[in-house]
C-alpha cells in the first residue's frame, strides 16, 4: 500500500548454513529462541561516543566494541560511507546474527572490512594485479573489490559464491575498531533490509533499536552513500555498484569498466545493493522537473491542508508548505552526502508521499541516480 510499504520489516530468511550456525551457538536452545535473542536483546543497546579528539574515552569505546566483536556480538559503527552493522567475518554464528537483526535474505552477500590491505590474505584466496592497483589508488576509502575467496570464509558472507567483497574503510573510528578487534569484520549497512541506510548513530538507533548490543557514535558519515563495488576476478573489471568513488576515477586507473548482466531477484549476488528495491523510505517518491515546481508546490499545499504528510526534496524549496522540505545541494558529492539523511527525515516525520526534483544527468551523478531509482523514484 502506498505510504505503508516501509512499515513492515521483511520476514527473516536464511540459507541452511545460517540456520546451522545459529543452532550451533547453543544447542540447548531451539533456533527460534536464539533468533529472537539476536533480534531483541534483553537490554537496550549501549551507545558509546567515539571521538578521536578525546583519546582516553575513544580508546575505552574502541576496546569495548572490539571485545564485543571478538566474542561473536554485533557492533554498529561509522564508516565514511554509512554506518555498518559489524560481526566477526570468520565466525559463522556471528554473521548469522547480522542476517537475523536486519531481516536480510541469504542471497545478499556482505562486505568484509579490513584494517589494512595487508590483511587481504585472511579472506582472499588470490589478489590479482588489477586489484592491487585499485587498492593502492583508493584504499583506505569507499571502494569495494570483489576477489576470489578463501575457503574458510563462511558461505553466509559470500551468499555461497566463490568470491568475497572486501574494502578498507577510511573513517578513523572504523580503522581503530578493525585494528583493535584483530579480525575481519563483515558489515552491511546498519538498518533493516531494503530500508534507508543510516548516516548517523541516531539513525541506527531509530531503525534497529534494541536488535544490537553496542553502537559507536563517530559523528555523521562524510560520503553519505555506500562504496563503489568492482569485480576484479575476471579479465575485465566489472562495475557492480556505483558509489562513493566515481566510475570515471576508477577507469582512469584500469580502463573501461564493464557493466554486469542482470541477476534474478532471488539469486545469489556478487555484491550487495543490486536488488530492484533498496535504500527505500516508506514514502512514495514522485519526480518532477524545475518547470513543474509551481504546480508541485500548489499540490503540496493542498495535500498538507487536507491533513496529509508530504515531503519535498528540491534544489530550491522556497516557502514550500511541505511537512518536510529539504533543500538539496546542487553538486553530486554534496547531494550524495545529504540524500540518506533527507530520506531518514521523511520516515521520521511520517511522510506518505515526497516530491523529488530531477537531478542532472551525467557520470558524476550515476551513484545518486542509482540510489534514488532503487529507493522508488520512477524514471523520467
Amino acid at each position: 500500500m502506498v505510504g505503508q510499504r516501509g512499515d513492515v520489516t521483511p520476514e527473516i530468511t536464511a540459507a541452511p548454513q545460517i540456520e546451522a550456525a545459529l543452532q550451533a551457538t547453543d544447542r540447548a536452545d531451539p533456533l527460534a529462541t536464539l533468533r529472537q535473542r539476536a533480534v531483541t536483546p534483553a537490554r537496550p543497546p549501549r551507545l558509546l561516543r567515539a571521538d578521536p579528539g578525546e583519546p582516553e574515552a575513544f580508546r575505552a569505546a574502541i576496546d569495548a566494541a572490539a571485545a564485543v566483536l571478538r566474542t561473536g556480538g554485533l557492533v554498529a559503527f561509522p564508516t565514511e560511507t554509512v554506518y555498518g552493522l559489524g560481526a566477526n567475518a570468520l565466525d559463522a554464528a556471528a554473521v548469522a546474527r547480522i542476517f537475523a537483526a536486519k531481516g536480510r535474505p541469504a542471497h545478499n552477500p556482505l562486505i568484509v572490512h579490513l584494517a589494512s590491505a595487508d590483511d587481504l590474505p585472511r579472506v582472499a584466496g588470490e589478489v590479482p594485479p588489477l586489484a592491487r592497483r585499485l587498492a593502492d589508488a583508493f584504499w583506505p576509502g569507499p571502494l569495494t573489490l570483489v576477489l576470489p575467496r578463501r575457503p574458510d570464509v563462511p558461505d553466509a558472507v559470500t551468499a555461497g559464491l566463490p568470491t568475497v567483497a572486501v574494502r578498507v574503510p577510511a573513517h578513523p573510528v572504523a580503522h581503530a575498531l578493525l585494528a583493535a578487534a584483530g579480525v575481519p569484520v563483515a558489515a552491511p549497512s546498519a538498518n533493516p533490509y531494503q530500508r534507508v541506510s543510516p548516516t548517523t548513530a541516531a539513525h541506527v538507533l531509530a531503525q534497529l533499536g534494541d536488535r544490537i548490543g553496542l553502537v559507536l557514535d563517530g559523528g555523521r558519515a562524510t560520503v553519505g552513500i555506500e562504496s563503489t563495488v568492482v569485480d576484479v576476478t575476471g579479465p575485465e573489471p566489472v562495475l557492480l555498484r556505483p558509489g562513493g568513488i566515481a566510475a570515471t576515477a576508477i577507469e582512469a586507473i584500469v580502463g573501461p569498466l564493464r557493466r554486469p548482466a542482470a541477476v534474478a531477484e532471488d539469486a545469489p549476488r556478487p555484491s550487495p545493493g543490486l536488488g530492484r528495491r533498496h535504500y527505500a523510505p516508506g514514502a512514495r517518491l514522485v519526480p518532477f522537473v524545475a518547470d513543474e515546481r509551481a504546480a508541485v508546490l500548489r499540490r503540496i499545499a493542498g495535500d498538507v491542508a487536507a491533513g496529509e504528510r508530504i515531503g519535498l526534496l528540491a534544489f530550491d524549496v522556497g516557502d514550500a508548505a511541505a511537512t518536510v522540505a529539504v533543500a538539496m545541494p546542487t553538486d553530486a558529492e554534496g547531494y550524495a552526502r545529504e540524500l540518506y539523511a533527507a530520506l531518514q527525515t521523511l520516515d521520521a516525520e511520517g511522510c506518505t508521499t515526497a516530491y523529488v526534483e530531477r537531478i542532472p544527468r551525467g557520470p558524476v551523478w550515476e551513484a545518486v541516480a542509482d540510489r534514488l531509482h532503487r529507493a522508488g523514484l520512477p524514471p523520467s
